[in-house]
């Protein structure tokens, strides 16, 4: 089997989409971690020349950018512990609540970035955006995907570590239990099921991490 190797920073709630794909569908790889702040190497540079970010998943020598589209590709190349449905309908729904969820991150990063007013607002337009996800795109199922934990599962297995990180940073509680029962539920799952659980990475560094990331993005809003 030719060789997989994920490069990847430790922080990136975009990394973890693929460590999960990947770890669902049992194929092993080698994991290479990137200091994308301050010291970009120059495989990264070679095998993402566009964005310069991570993630990529590098297979047999060819580098896949931008983790939706690798999450595509895993799909196609390791069939087995499908990420989308059979059916054609199935799988267009997933699709379009994956590219929801890309399109949506500016909104549901906000809190994070912002402070007063403006972290008000966003915080406003992020829940307005998790109501339309509970409603619409989870509903009373028990994953996006059903049963199973499927492909908008992984685009959205941020909010069930990230965002209570961000919460505690901020003071913000995006997703509360009365407000959005379903989504807080599906959170609960999703964190304690086996292969998701095992990866997630440590709360200290996380927090430590966010609060020195929060604080540039309130500096650099400010000069």
């Amino acid at each position: 089997m030719a060789q997989v190797t994920l490069l990847g920073a430790w922080p990136s709630p975009f990394v973890y989409r693929v460590i999960w794909a990947l770890k669902l569908k049992g194929v092993d790889y080698e994991y290479v971690e990137e200091d994308i702040l301050y010291n970009k190497s120059e495989r990264l540079l070679k095998y993402n020349p566009v964005h310069k970010m991570v993630p990529v998943l590098v297979h047999a020598g060819k580098p896949i950018a931008e983790s939706a589209v690798i999450l595509e590709y895993i799909e196609e190349t390791w069939p087995q512990n499908p990420l989308l449905p059979k059916d054609p309908h199935g799988r267009a729904l997933a699709r379009f609540w994956t590219k929801f969820g890309e399109d949506k991150n500016p909104a549901l990063f906000g809190f994070l970035r912002t402070e007063g007013e403006q972290q008000v607002k966003a915080t406003k337009e992020g829940q307005e955006q998790l109501r339309i996800l509970e409603e619409q795109g989870l509903g009373d199922k028990k994953f996006f995907g059903g049963d199973e934990i499927g492909m908008a599962d992984l685009e959205f297995g941020w909010l069930a570590w990230w965002l209570e990180v961000w919460s505690e940073i901020t003071g913000v509680t995006l997703i509360e239990a009365e407000s959005f029962p379903r989504l807080h539920a599906w959170i609960q799952r999703f964190k304690e099921f086996p292969t998701i659980k095992e990866t997630l990475p440590d709360r200290s560094a996380m927090l430590t991490h966010y609060k020195d990331r929060r604080a540039t993005f309130l500096a650099l809003a400010k000069s």
